[in-house]
């Protein structure tokens, strides 16, 4: 930057979460405060600090051993429309929406590569896919009845980072990895901090729109395999169905049958529209997201 140009202003940003206490470092110009999206609170919230552009992230990807639908539902799809009531009816400018490549839902008949005018099918029996579909359909009305309030749309890939730990990273730590017989079970994955960027070009950009967020290629899970020095154990989906159907009734597993087809019809997202539109370019590839994620970890057991 030359001497001579002026430094931006900082953000003035208002961080929210349901824990007591945020666990980061706050600063002169980052204010926090414990709040639950289902609230009435939230309009206060954005009311009285005159907010102009919201990030929506809030949502259950991994659901606890006592959770349920109809309270994963509240959060999701109740939480983002009590979010969207209130940008509108404090004018709001501008609405950045975390979707997934879930919104897409996990299909035989899926293209090898999805694009953002691919239908969005989220599975009804896997509820993160299928919130996230409806949560993009209420997207949709929002956009016919209030055009004033800008949306920019995220459907991402799978995250991985050095902190990040979720059902997917679960899947590596194994010492055989399951496939399900007769799929490749590909993945595309994304970087933590791509996504820390690509929110942060939103807030000034001008470009609305919905846009897939992964890097270039993809990875089988015999790559993955392959890369952690490991085995792919083939199962037939019919009898990991049946056996996820028993152990989740005795409660011996958080995950039931919706899995077997999380695996079996991955979707695979292309990036075209993100990097020709939206000029935003992720840092890196699929694979050297994975082999950063993997470096310094010990998954070889």
């Amino acid at each position: 930057m030359k001497e001579n140009q002026s430094r931006p202003e900082p953000w003035n940003i208002i961080a929210t979460d349901i824990k007591e206490s945020p666990d980061f470092q706050l600063d002169n110009y980052t204010k926090y405060v414990k709040l639950d999206v289902r609230s009435n609170q939230v309009n206060e919230v954005i009311q009285s600090n005159e907010i102009n552009t919201v990030v929506h992230l809030a949502t259950i990807v991994t659901p606890g051993k006592k959770s349920n639908r109809d309270f994963e539902y509240a959060v999701d799809v109740g939480g983002t429309k009590n979010i969207l009531d209130a940008c509108v009816n404090n004018h709001v400018k501008r609405v950045i929406i975390s979707s997934s490549g879930a919104t897409y839902g996990y299909h035989r008949d899926h293209p090898e590569w999805l694009t953002e005018n691919d239908s969005i099918r989220g599975n009804q029996t896997f509820a993160y896919s299928y919130h996230k579909r409806v949560v993009e359909e209420m997207l949709h009305v929002y956009r016919e009845n209030h055009p004033e309030l800008e949306q920019v749309i995220f459907r991402i890939g799978t995250i991985l980072g050095e902190n990040v730990n979720n059902q997917i990273t679960d899947l590596f730590k194994k010492k055989k990895l399951l496939g399900i017989k007769g799929s490749d079970s590909p993945f595309v994955f994304i970087w933590d901090q791509d996504i820390v960027a690509c929110l942060a070009l939103a807030i000034n950009s001008p470009k609305t729109g919905i846009f897939n967020v992964a890097r270039d290629g993809k990875m089988t899970i015999d790559d993955i395999a392959q890369s952690l020095n490991k085995k792919v154990i083939r199962i037939p989906a019919p009898l990991i169905t049946s056996s996820l159907k028993v152990l989740k009734k005795l409660s011996l597993t958080q995950y039931g049958p919706e899995q077997v087809d999380f695996l079996r019809y991955r979707p695979v997202l292309d990036n075209t529209k993100l990097k020709q539109e939206f000029d935003f370019t992720p840092t890196y590839t699929s694979k050297e997201v994975f082999e950063r994620f993997i470096a310094g970890k010990d998954l070889s057991k």
